[in-house]
């Protein structure tokens, strides 16, 4: 990564971690709440979606937002390598969602992995869970609350566990 995009990226980070504080720790109104998340991810946040406060993110402006989405509290983002979430996804209280990985080498460990992560239309990611950098998470697809997925989840299944593993199949 250049110096320049090493500046800038710690410019947005700074600016955000201000914006978060004030959206974390101040009262607002819906309207003043989406817009300073809206300033965050640098898009502006549909009406139709809902993030219920505290709401987390390392960087922000690497998180794309679709309609009819409901992020509960506590939910963190580290979103350098991108993360997308399509429409009409749940996302439980105190989720995480990791694009950024680290060099498993020592003289690597500093080093960035960026890795965008998708969540696809109408999933539904549980309390607690926790989904690693790279990962698709499938159409319709529901992960349990604690679960760690580390694989794409294919669409219409339910995953549970450490590591995530496939449970169920979904009708349609």
């Amino acid at each position: 990564m250049k110096t320049q995009d090493k500046e800038l990226i710690q410019e947005i980070v700074e600016q955000n971690q201000r914006l978060l504080q004030n959206l974390n720790t101040q009262r607002h109104y819906e309207c003043e709440a989406r817009q300073l998340i809206s300033e965050i991810t640098g898009q502006k946040i549909p009406k139709s979606t809902e993030i219920r406060l505290p709401f987390y993110t390392d960087y922000g402006h690497n998180i794309k937002i679709s309609e009819r989405v409901f992020i509960n509290s506590n939910v963190m983002m580290i979103d350098l390598g991108g993360i997308t979430i399509e429409d009409d996804v749940l996302i439980g209280p105190g989720a995480y969602l990791l694009s950024v990985n680290h060099g498993l080498k020592p003289k690597q460990r500093k080093e960035f992995e960026l890795k965008p992560v998708l969540i696809k239309k109408n999933a539904w990611i549980g309390a607690r869970a926790t989904i690693c950098p790279g990962v698709i998470v499938g159409e319709n697809a529901v992960i349990a609350a604690g679960a760690v997925v580390t694989k794409d989840v294919p669409k219409n299944t339910v995953v549970a566990g450490v590591p995530a593993k496939i449970i169920k199949k979904i009708d349609e």
